[in-house]
């Protein structure tokens, strides 16, 4: 009986376990249930059974709060698109520049698309993944491929994300797992009753199913940390260079007189800004007593009007 009673102790640190993982974040939110469920021989919990209970469960907020790392754990990833004269060189180049910094290829694409003159040019795309503390280095080193940073560097996003609380809430819950992996093996060793060690293996067989699936949690939110994602779009000069008719650009003056009626639009809304939030407040508090000093005067004229034929009779 006592080992059906250290049991069911098990059996409700799990289902407490279990009721953490459902409220916890999305991202690493597991479902510790059917533990409890399995349990087919626990008995009802009578007052000294939920004294003993509290006595097993209470070890596991050590293990909650205990050993916590105090260092950030933020996982920095980044995407950059770029004009390059070869598609094909410069995605070699790539893969070369993140295998020299110690990291890797993950995955790398080569298309073709055709430009509005007809004519057909490579598109690349790769992914590669180097050691956070090169980050910087190479998206240096990528966009040093370009003929011109000013123009041909179409767009850049450097993206950070602190993942320190889903870390510290997953190995919270894996020290509980370890501790309650471990009272189960003193019971197993103990039991000597057919039922109660298939009801324990059972059990044991859930404990470190979980483990295993925290574990992986933790290592893929660490090594995420440590290799940061860097994916890069490569397009040809050739697919993004204007038009040109006999030496004239058709398409630089749709682009200038585009950008000519922004910045006319500019201006006429700062204007407006301007007249609505400044001009008009200031004209409102000098003229507004001039008027009522003017319609007030009117006012004493008229009745001075009305009065003097009735002084007169």
């Amino acid at each position: 009986m006592n080992i059906r009673k250290a049991l069911f102790a098990i059996a409700i640190v799990v289902s407490m376990l279990a009721s953490c993982a459902a409220l916890a974040p999305s991202s690493s939110n597991r479902s510790f249930g059917g533990g409890a469920q399995d349990m087919a021989v626990a008995p009802q919990a009578a007052p000294e059974m939920e004294k003993m209970v509290a006595q097993e469960s209470a070890p596991s907020a050590d293990f909650s709060t205990s050993g916590v790392s105090a260092d950030r754990i933020v996982i920095k990833n980044a995407n950059l698109s770029i004009v390059v004269t070869d598609p094909v060189v410069s995605m070699e180049a790539i893969g070369k520049l993140a295998t020299g910094m110690g990291g890797f290829v993950v995955t790398s694409n080569l298309y073709k698309t055709t430009t509005n003159s007809g004519i057909e040019v490579p598109v690349a795309n790769v992914t590669i993944r180097v050691p956070v503390a090169q980050l910087d280095a190479a998206l240096n080193q990528i966009k040093a491929m370009v003929t011109d940073k000013n123009v041909d560097i179409l767009s850049e996003n450097v993206s950070g994300e602190d993942v320190t609380s889903e870390v510290t809430d997953l190995e919270s819950r894996l020290r509980n797992l370890q501790a309650a992996e471990t009272q189960l093996l003193e019971i197993m060793d103990n039991a000597t009753i057919t039922e109660d060690v298939i009801t324990i293996f059972r059990e044991l067989t859930t404990v470190r199913g979980e483990i295993e699936v925290i574990e992986g949690q933790i290592k893929y939110y660490r090594e995420s940390a440590s290799l940061s994602a860097i994916n890069i779009n490569l397009q040809a000069k050739a697919a993004v260079e204007p038009i040109t008719i006999a030496g004239w650009q058709p398409g630089v003056e749709v682009q200038k007189a585009l950008q000519a009626l922004v910045n006319g639009g500019k201006y006429l809304v700062n204007a407006l800004i301007w007249l609505v939030l400044f001009a008009l407040p200031f004209l409102a508090v000098i003229f507004l007593p001039i008027f009522f000093i003017v319609k007030a005067i009117r006012k004493r004229s008229q009745a001075k009007k009305i009065n003097e034929p009735k002084k007169e009779a």
